[in-house]
């Protein structure tokens, strides 16, 4: 008979309740059919692989659902190569397939060239961060990118610290009714989006980094290059120290603005979603948020 291991049993039982979360999650927003083909985008952090892992296990009880990993290539070098190449293994290792687009290929340029224009158009910093841009880019890339695998659901690893600090900064840039999309589910019809699903949404960031830990998993731990210029790692400094203080916070924060959801969604359905006429992909305005950037260079 084996020797009792308190370590190795905590181990498991802290593994196993982080997946039994995400089944949770995905059960109580209705997330998944059992036929769904699921995209699901993979940066190489610990977020992104972690829930690459739990999917895949997933799946096997499933034989009907498909699974394909999404990898946006933004150009940051030095950085997202390394991303790359843990991504691609831990798809190989896992046995699922892989994409990999690039915003050189979508958009004309690399990351890296379009900070250097930023730079030149804005010596003294002003304007837009490049986070901004990457932000708008990659979720350009990644459902792109879904709908051509043919995926009928999108799946980020977007956890309860991401979402909070997008509450916080959609009120802080005065625009409240962008909460409504901060969704574990998004509500949006036009055919052209991939429903986008977030199964971290409930779990924390500390949560998702140590079931990685644990389970040995490959994930690069390095930040991007350009994300001290964002408001947003104010925002997640603030939200971590206020964290320990007040335990609880973050999820106090995620019901409040799920209880604002339905009255701010009637509120934003007000305004009709419409083809770009530069590249027909659906917006609120008459010129997507990406080619009005890609336009401003």
């Amino acid at each position: 008979m084996r020797p009792y291991s308190g370590e190795k049993l905590c181990v498991r039982c802290f593994c196993l309740s982080i997946e039994n979360k995400v089944r949770v999650t995905i059960a109580k927003y209705d997330m998944l059919r059992f036929d769904d083909k699921i995209a699901i985008g993979v940066s190489g952090g610990k977020d992104s692989v972690a829930l690459l892992h739990i999917m895949t296990k997933l799946e096997e009880s499933f034989p009907n659902a498909k699974l394909t990993a999404v990898l946006v290539d933004e150009g940051i070098k030095g950085y997202r190569d390394e991303a790359l190449k843990i991504a691609e293994k831990g798809c190989r290792k896992l046995g699922v397939k892989h994409v990999v687009v690039s915003f050189k290929e979508m958009f004309g340029y690399e990351l890296d060239e379009l900070v250097e224009r930023l730079r030149e158009k804005e010596p003294d910093g002003g304007g837009l961060t490049p986070c901004a841009y990457c932000g708008v880019l990659r979720r350009r890339a990644l459902n792109s990118a879904a709908r051509s695998c043919g995926a009928t659901k999108l799946a980020t690893a977007h956890n309860l610290d991401d979402e909070t600090q997008t509450i916080l900064l959609n009120i802080l840039h005065g625009d409240p009714l962008r909460i409504a999309r901060v969704k574990p589910v998004s509500s949006s019809t036009h055919f052209s989006f991939v429903c986008r699903i977030k199964p971290f949404c409930e779990i924390l960031e500390k949560e998702t980094t140590l079931y990685a830990y644990l389970k040995k998993i490959e994930f690069q731990s390095i930040p991007c290059p350009y994300a001290s210029t964002a408001l947003r790692n104010d925002i997640r400094t603030m939200l971590n120290r206020m964290e320990e203080k007040h335990s609880g916070l973050k999820y106090t924060t995620y019901r409040s603005a799920e209880k604002l959801w339905s009255s701010i969604e009637n509120k934003a359905k007000a305004e009709k979603q419409k083809n770009c006429k530069i590249c027909g992909e659906p917006t609120v305005n008459e010129i997507c948020q990406p080619c009005k950037m890609l336009q401003s260079l």
